[in-house]
């Protein structure tokens, strides 16, 4: 079953979990638990009570119910959540998805107002970006209609790496002109953001929001926020799972400078480093940070000095890479990725 990261699982056990990964095992389409069945749920799908569960939530859940969501994966030895595919009931795409609400919105049905702005982003980036409809997706509660209309983000998603850039480019040029649709963050967002995504203190709110503003990857849609997701073009995905075995070799801490930063809005956000610094933990020749939490994606460019804490790692394929994993939860406590000197004014 071919998935890629922003798709969405809906299972035979009435569950919703969103893809992670662009390669997965023979027997299973790893994802992460997202909504759960629950009578005074407060998403409604099909006239049936869905809710929205964290990572700790997530992991409690399957393991007191479906335990055969969970499984100790052979190349890292990690406990990791995926979806069997004898439990898989529908794979749904983002692509897809969009094309149903634009092909409403041309046959004047579509009245529902977020869905109307999800049009609207859609339409700037094929305009202004030359972003191709085929290449262009809606993910998030959007895409399996557990949304709120009041309170839902849109979670727009970019097909190729190269295609990002351009979006985000494009949003770059025009994001504090009052003539465009979609507009720059104010600081009442900026502070809904941090809430909703720092759960540490990791970052002060002053700093997420200088890191937030200049990715130019979100903004805001007639008061609704969107952000600029990228995913692989299916040309862009190479190998198969099981070419790269992993080995957790504890917690880290490091100082280096960013090499290459292509792929900062992937996932797995991956920064390529030099010059190392060990600060604390295992030495090892760390040459990648990888990031698995949309908040320290984009977090840097190439030539920037960094300071990164996470989780140590050993990919052995065709070559043997380590490398910094930040992320390791959703919520990413105790992890981050951040400039080594930052003065705010």
């Amino acid at each position: 079953m071919r998935a890629r990261p922003r798709d969405f699982i809906y299972t035979q056990d009435d569950l919703f979990l969103a893809t992670t990964n662009y390669l997965h095992p023979d027997d299973r389409i790893l994802a992460f638990l997202r909504y759960i069945p629950k009578e005074d749920g407060e998403r409604s799908r099909n006239n049936a009570r869905y809710t929205k569960v964290d990572s700790n939530q997530a992991y409690e859940y399957l393991k007191d119910f479906f335990p055969n969501y969970i499984f100790k994966c052979d190349l890292s030895q990690v406990e990791m959540m995926g979806v069997p595919n004898n439990r898989v009931k529908d794979i749904l795409k983002p692509e897809k998805r969009l094309k149903e609400i634009m092909q409403s919105w041309f046959d004047g049905d579509l009245e529902d107002q977020l869905l109307q702005k999800v049009v609207i982003v859609a339409e700037f980036f094929q305009d202004e970006a030359n972003i191709p409809p085929s290449h262009m997706g809606i993910s998030g509660s959007i895409l399996p209609g557990l949304y709120d209309p009041g309170v839902s983000d849109i979670d727009f998603v970019v097909y190729g790496l190269k295609n990002h850039e351009r979006a985000m480019e494009a949003f770059f040029q025009i994001k504090d002109n009052p003539n465009y649709p979609l507009d720059a963050i104010g600081e009442d967002y900026w502070l809904k953001l941090y809430e909703k995504r720092i759960k540490d203190s990791s970052l002060s709110f002053q700093e997420f929001q200088w890191y937030e503003n200049r990715k130019n990857n979100r903004g805001v849609v007639s008061g609704t926020l969107f952000d600029i997701l990228a995913t692989r073009d299916w040309s862009e995905i190479e190998g198969i799972y099981g070419d790269e075995v992993y080995e957790a070799l504890g917690d880290s801490e490091i100082e280096c400078t960013v090499k290459n930063a292509i792929a900062s809005f992937d996932n797995p956000a991956i920064y390529e480093v030099e010059d190392v610094k060990i600060l604390n933990g295992p030495t090892a020749p760390i040459t990648q940070v990888a990031s698995y939490t949309h908040t320290y994606a984009g977090q840097a460019v190439a030539g920037e000095r960094i300071l990164v804490k996470g989780k140590l790692e050993k990919v052995t394929g065709k070559k043997t890479v380590h490398r910094l994993i930040v992320g390791t939860t959703r919520e990413s406590v105790g992890e981050y990725i951040k400039l080594k000197s930052l003065e705010i004014t």
